[in-house]
């Protein structure tokens, strides 16, 4: 017999000990890893069936059997994928998994999904029975105001004969607005516009506001806007309109000096609404058409995302661009499949739905799309590259900040309007850049004006701020009308070429009481632009660009705060002094400082030579669709011959438009 003393037990007791626990752990790593598992499956199934309703429906693409579309669909998807997230059971077990883990072991990957799991849920919870009819029934009116509107007749009774009627859409009467020469066309246009009010009042946003409000209260917030703001920026209302005040203080007096400037420079009639945005730049933008062709929109963009290292990571797009009965009225991005990696490290690439509304046959169309499309690919170069071990963290609804999500697209669409970025990329069909002349007169014509861009994004939060304060009994469709005219007079001077209530983000559950994030991500943009200036010299085509913004902003997700990520990439608190700083710059002093850009960027094209005949890899499949036609796709011989064959495409329906209005005179 061996006699154990009493050294030997207590070691053999510590040994057992450390052994039980070791297991423990170990099964406690693989409950909540099954339980995550589970989450991030059915998060991906319900996330991509609601997204490929939404794609169908705003697209207007036809319901068939084997893909049946609805706007029934569209909310039962919803319903479903938000009930998941909504689920008590599952933030209940994702609290005790987290809880149980504590530091015995799990990997930071594994505890930080818990975390995600955690603060979404928390979003979209809904505690009672009361809030969760509330939800549904929102989401229900929702979707028939968002069909009715899609299939609104929009347009304008033609002032020449006062009879015949222009169909197009809501981006169709504001480009009127900027380049109609007729003040009597772009005021029919602006009544055309005016139209989208009266319509979306009576067909349903006035109970959608007040449901709104109902379930915000019943979850204990204050009203709608401070609910949607806390559950996507991690700040609520007040603190909000405190950065918002300062910035709408700081910038009243130079609005107030720019509209005294317009109304010298062209007469008082120039701040009607139907005539400020031409007065301002309607002939500069006839200049430009020719320097920015339709049809190079897309390879123009994917050069530019080429040259500053921006790459997809194996994603998926599809682009339907034009304009067309019953479609959407305004661009996006969204993702049926979020990017993601798996606990064993298999990377999920992002797939990716994009839409804009251009008519090639418009004058200034392809500046707008060019535009576009360097702002919804920044989404979609953003949400590529998100390396998070969950689909939750690339998802862009709430807790993802909106201000976030926009940074990104704003920053990189800002470089359509650098003259560095026209030199190279603005181009005729003879290949010719833009000449800078062009440029100065759009400086001198626009940049002194530059501040009513600022205060047309802020007199939207300022009009949801007010309108989700309204009593209940006052919201009716005559003061939400009434209020919207109110804003625009005391935010913006006057009424607005773009009235409030034709901005589609409104009526949408999913961008209203959104708009914020569009001013913070602007400060953010001018920030971020002054860190790299700072830092480089320069930002078109530079090859640092994409792998920062990369490391810096992008690879992140949601996991942490927008107001972190831009003091931890420029060093400072997020501020408006650089915006602000932009807009008091004198228009000599931009003009001799885009000289320079442009004349540097004229001498390193001399020296680099021609590469317009090189193939473009952004690591990324692009599928060129019209509806429910694929007119093109770059894994049939490249990207290059992707964006060939969508020329052509776009040439035949500008032809077909030229012939239909001929047969018509």
């Amino acid at each position: 017999a061996i006699e154990l003393n009493s050294s030997m037990l207590r070691r053999f007791a510590a040994t057992t000990a450390i052994r039980y626990h070791s297991s423990m752990s170990t099964d406690k790593i693989a409950l909540a890893q099954a339980f995550v598992d589970k989450v991030n499956a059915s998060y991906s199934e319900k996330h991509k069936a609601f997204e490929n309703q939404f794609w169908g429906t705003k697209m207007a693409l036809e319901s068939t059997p084997e893909t049946p579309y609805s706007t029934e669909l569209l909310g039962s998807t919803k319903t479903e994928m938000e009930a998941l997230l909504a689920d008590p059971n599952i933030l209940q077990d994702a609290k005790a998994h987290r809880e149980a883990l504590g530091g015995d072991g799990a990997t930071s990957d594994l505890v930080k999904t818990l975390d995600i799991i955690i603060k979404t849920c928390g979003c979209y919870t809904m505690p009672t029975a009361g809030a969760k009819a509330i939800r549904e029934e929102t989401s229900k009116i929702e979707g028939n105001l968002e069909k009715s509107r899609n299939e609104m007749k929009l347009g304008y009774v033609d002032p020449a004969d006062g009879n015949t009627f222009h169909e197009m859409s809501s981006v169709g009467l504001r480009n009127q607005l900027r380049t109609a020469t007729e003040e009597s066309t772009r005021k029919a246009a602006y009544e055309g516009l005016r139209s989208i009010g009266p319509f979306v009042v009576e067909n349903g946003f006035v109970e959608i506001v007040k449901l709104r409000n109902s379930l915000a209260q019943e979850l204990g917030f204050e009203d709608y806007y401070d609910m949607t703001v806390t559950n996507a920026e991690g700040f609520g209302k007040k603190k909000l309109f405190e950065i918002l005040d300062g910035l709408e203080e700081g910038t009243r007096p130079l609005m107030e000096a720019a509209r005294k400037e317009l109304a010298k420079r062209h007469g008082e009639d120039a701040l009607e609404p139907w005539n400020m945005s031409f007065k301002m730049a309607g002939s500069v933008i006839k200049q430009m058409d020719p320097y920015f062709p339709f049809g190079k929109a897309v390879e123009n963009y994917a050069r530019s995302y080429a040259a500053m290292k921006i790459d997809y990571k194996g994603a998926t797009m599809n682009l339907d661009l034009l304009d067309r009965k019953n479609k959407y009225s305004n661009g996006f991005c969204h993702w049926p499949v979020p990017a993601w990696t798996k606990p064993d490290g298999t990377w999920v690439p992002s797939q990716t739905n994009f839409t804009s509304l251009a008519d090639p046959a418009a004058c200034g169309s392809g500046l707008t799309a060019l535009t576009t499309l360097m702002h919804e690919a920044g989404h979609a170069a953003h949400f590529a590259n998100i390396q998070q071990p969950s689909p939750l963290f690339s998802q862009e609804r709430a807790p993802t900040s909106v201000a976030y999500a926009e940074n990104q697209s704003m920053f990189l669409d800002s470089l359509v309007g650098d003259a560095a970025w026209r030199a190279k990329y603005a181009k005729d069909l003879d290949g010719k850049s833009i000449p800078f002349a062009i440029i100065e007169e759009e400086i001198k014509s626009t940049h002194p004006f530059a501040v009513f861009q600022l205060r047309a994004m802020l007199s939207v939060s300022y009009f949801e701020k007010a309108l989700y304060e309204l009593p209940e009994s006052e919201v009716t469709a005559e003061k939400i009308q009434s209020l919207a005219d109110e804003i625009e007079k005391k935010i913006q001077g006057g009424l607005s070429p773009r009235p409030l209530l034709s901005v589609p983000h409104l009526v949408s559950d999913e961008a209203s009481c959104y708009y914020q994030g569009y001013t913070l991500a602007e400060m953010s943009v001018h920030q971020t632009r002054e860190y790299f200036k700072n830092k480089y010299g320069y930002i078109v085509d530079n090859p640092n660009v994409g792998p920062e913004i990369t490391s810096a902003y992008w690879v992140h997700g949601n996991s942490r705060q927008f107001l972190d990520l831009v003091k931890d990439l420029t060093g400072k608190e997020l501020s408006g002094d650089a915006w602000v700083d932009a807009l008091k710059e004198s228009s000599a002093d931009k003009i001799a400082s885009e000289k320079n850009e442009y004349a540097e960027m004229i001498e390193k094209m001399k020296v680099g030579g021609d590469d317009s005949s090189s193939d473009i890899d952004l690591q990324m499949e692009v599928r060129f669709v019209d509806g429910d036609e694929l007119i093109a796709a770059s894994s049939n011989g490249g990207l290059l011959e992707a964006c060939s064959e969508f020329e052509k495409f776009v040439a035949g329906r500008v032809a077909a438009a030229a012939a239909a209005e001929k047969e018509k005179a």
